[in-house]
């Protein structure tokens, strides 16, 4: 199968579909490919900030969630020894910390909204496996596999919106720098107990950062940071103890947290890192998201970073596509507009890690 579009968008996460329809609604023919076959992606980010709600309403894409399907957190809190010692409540003039929003949900009203455009095409199902150069070195398309089929993807720009372990990055060469910050994270997920709050939860035990973050739908995601690498060895040991310092910490969790974390089995793990690339473009290919920046979840920056990206890119290649210019010195403009915010944010991040101890540092 052989198809033809301006654009060809390899990952439909939030970053991606919101590109995908920012391009369809400028009559721009996009293709997007998305390796799974539907939209549901576990232990994803899942928090809007200030940013990300932003760029939601900007585009007119806000109003077409279901006011159900937003959480807005009251506050942040701080915890140790079964007690709150510290709390951020919203900025004057917020209404909220923070908005939880599944992501399955809000890539489902990205893509219907997209859909609505006749020149957007989303295929499910189908994975990225070569990129075709011409002979002056320029990318010019996709080679793909889908249940089996090789289709070959015409493009004038790819865009790398394939997430940390992007294989479009892999295939162009671009150099990547990969950063460690010597954790890792077990996520788990349960119902709230009743009257819980919509509120992030950070607790202290025994010097390890576990966070609390209520969803929508009534439940809770935990995030418990363990020593990188040492998952391995951890889930060789009794699992009682671990799981007994969550209950310890949070004793109103005990009858919810004993039905519905059982065994290490019940916990996902994540290697968290971040990255940070040599080049966000080469001729006729672009980075974003995760793919150009990889982000660790401390601030759940990830999904508002990779929506901006969108946003500031879709402009970037409207403009290259209506002078005919995919080249490295042409593309290059959305790095240099998004690189030094993305390389602050990564910085802050590090710090945030560095200095979660501080936040109870006044209260000994």
């Amino acid at each position: 199968m052989h198809l033809e579009a301006d654009v060809c968008i390899v990952g439909a996460g939030p970053g991606g579909a919101l590109l995908g329809y920012l391009l369809a609604k400028e009559n721009i023919s996009t293709i997007v490919l998305e390796r799974n076959e539907g939209t549901y992606k576990s232990f994803r980010g899942e928090h809007l900030n200030d940013e990300g709600e932003y760029m939601l309403k900007k585009n007119h894409l806000l109003d077409k969630v279901e006011k159900s399907k937003l959480l807005l957190m009251k506050r942040v809190e701080y915890w140790e020894n079964g007690k709150a010692v510290k709390s951020i409540f919203p900025s004057p003039g917020h209404q909220h910390t923070g908005i939880h929003i599944p992501q399955n949900y809000l890539l489902d009203v990205l893509i219907k909204a997209a859909q609505a455009f006749k020149h957007f095409q989303l295929l499910n199902g189908t994975t990225a496996a070569e990129l075709i150069q011409d002979k002056n070195g320029f990318f010019t398309g996709i080679k793909a596999k889908r249940l089996g089929e090789e289709i070959i993807i015409n493009s004038s720009i790819i865009v790398a919106a394939d997430g940390r372990y992007s294989t479009v990055r892999r295939l162009a060469n671009i150099p990547t720098t990969i950063i460690k910050h010597g954790y890792d994270l077990l996520w788990a997920k349960i119902p709230a107990p009743n009257q819980w709050e919509p509120i992030i939860k950070m607790a202290s035990v025994n010097g390890h950062q576990l966070a609390l973050f209520t969803q929508t739908g009534g439940y809770i995601q935990i995030g418990w940071n363990i020593k990188e690498g040492s998952f391995p060895v951890l889930r060789k040991h009794s699992f009682a103890p671990f799981i007994q310092q969550l209950v310890d910490a949070f004793p109103e969790l005990n009858e919810v947290v004993n039905k519905h974390i059982q065994s290490w089995k019940d916990f996902v793990l994540l290697q968290v890192q971040s990255c940070r690339c040599e080049t966000w473009v080469k001729d006729g290919v672009i980075l974003m998201g995760d793919a150009a920046h990889t982000m660790t979840p401390t601030g759940a920056l990830g999904l508002n970073c990779a929506l901006k990206d969108a946003d500031v890119l879709s402009n970037i290649i409207k403009k290259a596509l209506f002078k005919k210019e995919n080249t490295f010195s042409y593309l290059k403009k959305f790095e240099d507009m998004r690189r030094n915010d993305i390389e602050e944010k990564q910085e802050q991040q590090i710090k945030q890690e560095q200095s979660f101890m501080q936040n109870y540092v006044s209260f000994k």
